[in-house]
């Protein structure tokens, strides 16, 4: 089971989501890298669970228990380890899906890759809850990037057909990045909010959920940094991003859009600026160009799938029995996780980029 990123930077997550904990060993950290545990907090608690009804009812602190690697508030240079508790288990619940499998989860596949021994416990290591983890790498990673004047934010672009505002492709406002990062429900038209908010409730009260799409952007890295083909920034994020549950596709840039384009629409003119910088004009092609970044802002966007946990009965297979069978997932569950996703988002990026930047710091020596 490979559950570990990264080439210099490496984020390994471990846990389960009915275990004692869950955590990540995150190596190598720049040593007296400072940081800030308030944002640590805020970060966390924009995914924490339980905190409106757009979300699952299960209530977990989420607290960091950093077990190495930081002294008086700096990185020292050794693995960053860092354990969070599971406080609000319910292990019951998932008494009547031990033999059958939940449609949309990995219950199906994880029993016949491990031979059945996979804790389907709440997912287990297939769970969402070990996002978590993930958002404390990000949450250290994007504060290291901010120093080096690089800024990552996104926002909630879209839920079952209700559409917030884009970000401007050519100028991205770091500003209004940071801003975005730290809300729990970010969007950027608050009257899209509430129709968003709308659909999620509606499916809530149907026993269904519902999926979205998630916008973010990168504003800050300079142009050169990546590699053509198997290596690039294109690559490279999105190996990463689909490492987070639900995640189903990925675009950057115009993305499928190119699809209705011609190549005079598509392609992004260069021009320099009065202080002599090279720009383009749109940003069509997301800041990246075979495989290396432009030095405009890196824009993409991901599809989260509906939670795949609801309470309508639904069409399955008993594994013990051998035969059809009809399945009612019990438990607490997202109505929709798009909003508690952003963050992850947000931080499998920051991780990736800081680990691309460390790695090419290494080889140009």
């Amino acid at each position: 089971m490979s559950s570990s990123i990264g080439t210099v930077v490496k984020c390994s997550v471990f846990g389960e989501s009915h275990g004692e904990a869950i955590g990540c060993v995150l190596d190598g950290l720049p040593a007296g890298e400072p940081i800030d545990m308030e944002e640590i907090y805020l970060q966390m608690g924009r995914r924490t669970p339980g905190f409106d009804r757009t979300s699952t009812p299960r209530k977990e602190s989420d607290t960091p228990y950093i077990l190495s690697g930081m002294l008086d508030g700096r990185t020292t240079g050794a693995p960053l380890a860092v354990m969070i508790k599971n406080e609000n288990v319910r292990s019951k619940d998932y008494g009547n899906i031990m033999s059958m499998p939940r449609p949309g989860h990995a219950d199906y596949t994880a029993h016949v890759r491990y031979d059945g021994y996979n804790d389907v416990r709440g997912g287990g290591h297939f769970s969402g809850r070990l996002t978590a983890a993930l958002v404390f790498a990000g949450a250290v990673c994007r504060q290291i990037l901010r120093r080096r004047g690089i800024s990552i934010g996104g926002h909630v672009l879209e839920i079952h057909g209700v559409r917030d505002l884009e970000l401007d492709p050519v100028n991205v406002d770091s500003k209004l990045l940071e801003d975005l990062a730290s809300r729990r429900f970010a969007v950027i038209d608050k009257a899209a909010e509430e129709k968003m908010r709308g659909e999620i409730e509606a499916a809530r009260k149907g026993q269904d959920s519902v999926g979205g799409i998630i916008e973010a952007a990168a504003v800050g890295l300079p142009a050169g940094i990546g590699s053509p083909m198997f290596d690039g920034i294109e690559n490279r994020l999105a190996a990463a991003l689909f490492g987070i549950p639900a995640i189903k596709g990925i675009e950057f840039g115009a993305g499928f859009g190119f699809a209705k384009m011609r190549g005079s629409e598509a392609n992004d003119p260069f021009e320099f600026t009065k202080g002599g910088e090279v720009v383009t004009t749109s940003n069509n092609n997301g800041g990246i160009l075979g495989g290396i970044t432009s030095g405009m802002p890196v824009i993409l966007r991901v599809v989260v799938k509906p939670t795949s946990s609801i309470s309508l009965p639904q069409r399955t297979i008993d594994l013990v029995t051998g035969k059809n069978a009809e399945l009612e997932v019990h438990g607490r569950h997202d109505p929709c996780i798009v909003p508690r996703a952003l963050p992850v988002v947000e931080s499998v990026m920051a991780l990736t980029l800081l680990d691309i930047l460390e790695t090419e710091a290494r080889i140009k020596g």
